[in-house]
């Protein structure tokens, strides 16, 4: 009996997606013939047609319905694989792997970090600093044991929808801000500029930009701002409110020092402001020794509050 080769299955799927033999051939970057062949080879493995090739397009017969389930699957648990194989092997190593979105790696997680090494010995930490999409995909992936972003209740989530193991750790909140004039006004001031004031915008990619738009995208498109600059990251949209360019919501952890020295002011009234949770994202999956301590630590924290 033949070997089944894990390259088929995504042939598979992609035939699947269109019934069209000649366009999955060029997507997989190979000719026709050879193409077919493949597909036929993992048919004679299964032991039964996937498709009817009666027609045009080729359709999946119940079986191929079936498989397309079983393909997706088998091709998530070998791409986990590698993950899982560095995983055991660091079992009992004290190496923690966590992914933070920008703005929490450079201000919350430095201070959250020290005041957990208090309770518990920490040995090594592997941090990576993404837009919120990347951490997800990271901890998807296996790539690191957990993920630290802002979050909202109100506002669902990729890893929420996931159903990850998810603890508040802390707490925050946006502020739309800008430079102060001379009088110490907000210079880009959402009522006193109503259509007028510049926005700085976030990108669909910064898990902020997500929550500002579900909580408050109404009634900030109310205002016909004109949006002037649009950026991943908190980090770069302060950096250009600090320029004078505009008002921008950026997160209090981030600004609190530009706000104590008046480097920036708050632009609107605080209904305008948005209350946010710092969450801890954790693998599904057995962690090793120094994620689960990790892990227990955090969980006892809280119980201590």
């Amino acid at each position: 009996m033949k070997t089944m080769n894990l390259s088929w299955l995504e042939d598979f799927l992609v035939l699947s997606a269109s019934g069209n033999f000649s366009r999955a051939a060029d997507e997989r970057h190979m000719t026709q013939p050879a193409f077919s062949r493949r597909i036929r080879a993992l048919e004679e493995w299964l032991g039964t047609d996937l498709f009817d090739r009666s027609g045009q397009p080729a359709t999946l017969t119940e079986t191929g319905a079936w498989f397309a389930g079983v393909a997706k699957d088998m091709l998530a648990r070998a791409a986990r694989i590698p993950a899982e194989a560095k995983a055991v092997s660091e079992a009992n190593s004290r190496a923690l792997h966590i992914a933070s979105t920008h703005a929490l790696s450079l201000t919350f997680m430095p201070r959250w970090l020290r005041g957990m090494e208090e309770k518990l010995s920490i040995g090594s930490v592997s941090l990576i600093s993404d837009v919120l999409p990347r951490c997800e995909a990271m901890l998807a992936q296996g790539r690191v044991q957990f993920v630290l972003c802002h979050s909202h209740a109100k506002v669902s989530s990729v890893l929420k929808q996931q159903f990850y193991p998810c603890h508040l750790v802390g707490s925050d909140r946006l502020i739309p801000v800008s430079v102060a004039t001379k009088s110490g006004q907000a210079k880009h001031s959402l009522t006193a500029l109503r259509g007028a004031a510049s926005l700085l915008s976030y990108s669909p990619e910064s898990g902020i930009g997500r929550i500002l738009k579900e909580v408050k995208g109404a009634d900030i498109d109310s205002l016909s701002l004109k949006s002037v600059v649009t950026a991943h990251t908190a980090s770069v949209l302060r950096s250009m409110v600090l320029d004078g360019r505009g008002v921008a919501w950026l997160p209090y952890s981030l600004i609190s020092d530009d706000l104590a020295r008046s480097d920036l002011v708050e632009a609107a009234a605080e209904s305008w402001q948005i209350a946010l949770d710092v969450s801890l994202f954790r693998d599904k999956s057995e962690m090793g020794k120094a994620g689960e301590d990790f892990w227990a630590s955090v969980l006892q924290s809280r119980k201590r509050k």
